[in-house]
């Protein structure tokens, strides 16, 4: 429960407070987490199933089977690789800034959180003995 939570969080807290522009307006939406690894590790099945990443107007709502997190996320495509810093304002992670990475291209959207919160992921992937989070979601079709 407590992963599902810290997932949840850290999902939505990473497409929080969008910064408007044509970036972010491609990442409105509703995503699927089709893959996951935490720590150099492949995410439980029946938990990434349960991933339901909800981005717009600025905002983001994650839920991991049913719990909810709520908050902002800054998005800066100026970065190499794109950043993003995600700040809770409910939920799990409610007062926490998680920094990310993210990449989009066409219905894929992959992104790589350092749980942790220290430091911006510089390479989508994970390690063992890291709290690195890398998720890849695929747009669901209205």
């Amino acid at each position: 429960m407590n992963r599902r939570l810290y997932v949840a969080l850290f999902l939505a807290l990473s497409f929080a407070s969008v910064s408007r522009g044509d970036d972010a307006k491609s990442l409105d939406g509703t995503w699927l987490a089709s893959a996951a690894e935490l720590g150099g590790l492949k995410f439980p099945d029946d938990v990434r199933k349960s991933i339901k990443l909800v981005i717009g107007e600025g905002k983001y709502t994650v839920t991991v089977g049913k719990e909810p997190d709520r908050g902002t996320v800054k998005l800066d495509p100026s970065q190499k690789p794109k950043g993003l810093d995600i700040t809770g304002t409910e939920g799990p992670n409610k007062g926490k800034t998680i920094l990310a990475i993210y990449e989009r291209s066409n219905d894929s959207l992959q992104v790589c959180y350092d749980l942790s919160g220290k430091a911006r992921p510089t390479e989508f992937k994970t390690t063992q003995g890291t709290r690195l989070f890398l998720v890849t979601y695929k747009r669901v079709q209205p």
